[in-house]
């Protein structure tokens, strides 16, 4: 039975998008409808273009097409709000920074060296608290475990209540606890947000489990649907048939 098509105040489109280095098509005709309340997982082979197409999404390089975002309980076309984690960050081991730092970049117009805004510091904490990690918030970024630095990730990526939340191969790094712990969080926005959610990955144990929607591209889309459909496709065989 096909899982039924979540429902929710806005539809993402992106349609004929398409990437060129120089001579090189990377990317060719992509069109996607990205379902609110859902997980949606983008597979394919390395070089297949899955990051192109996130940096592509989120106007970081130039390419051919649009981006859609309706709002369809007043049906007007309004600017869509992304948040963005990517797959790792560069840090030094016991670098200085502090998790309030690298939240308050982010939100305050107020240089974070002059001071601890108290505001802003609440406002941090209390995005902190939605993933469990108010804790977190005077301690270095260099001293975080993975999972603690993917859900400081995650609370800044939402801070501004982003109708699209793009997931560049996220848990590279955690273990399997945290890999668990980090999927119920996904969950948790899921239902209590009107959000979309894209994800890249190349654990495909883990998308059989927690995706809703899975596209699998080579440069184009070859073949979209349930896991249960896609991973029990021609296309799906044809690409990694050397591990099936």
């Amino acid at each position: 039975m096909e899982k039924e098509i979540a429902c929710g105040f806005h539809c993402i489109k992106a349609n004929h998008i398409g990437v060129k280095f120089g001579n090189d098509e990377i990317l060719k005709d992509i069109n996607l409808h990205i379902h609110c309340k859902e997980l949606t997982v983008i597979i394919g082979r390395n070089g297949a273009g899955k990051s192109t197409l996130l940096r592509a999404l989120l106007g970081e390089i130039k390419h051919t097409g649009n981006i859609e975002f309706m709002d369809t309980k007043e049906n007007v076309s309004r600017h869509l709000r992304m948040g963005y984690v990517p797959q790792s960050i560069n840090i030094e081991k016991h670098m200085p920074t502090t998790v309030y730092d690298l939240f308050a970049s982010f939100i305050s117009k107020v240089p974070v060296w002059l001071k601890v805004d108290k505001r802003a510091e609440r406002k941090i904490k209390e995005s902190l608290a939605k993933f469990e990690a108010e804790a977190l918030i005077h301690k270095s970024i260099g001293d975080l475990s993975g999972g603690e630095l993917q859900r400081v990730l995650l609370a800044i990526s939402i801070f501004n209540e982003p109708n699209l939340l793009i997931l560049d191969e996220p848990i590279s790094g955690i273990d399997n606890n945290g890999i668990q712990i980090f999927f119920e969080y996904i969950n948790k926005l899921k239902k209590e947000h009107d959000m979309s959610i894209i994800l890249v990955s190349h654990d495909f144990d883990l998308v059989k489990k927690y995706a809703d929607r899975v596209i699998l591209i080579d440069k184009t889309i070859l073949k979209e649907g349930t896991p249960e459909e896609v991973f029990a496709s021609k296309e799906y065989k044809e690409i990694f048939a050397k591990n099936i």
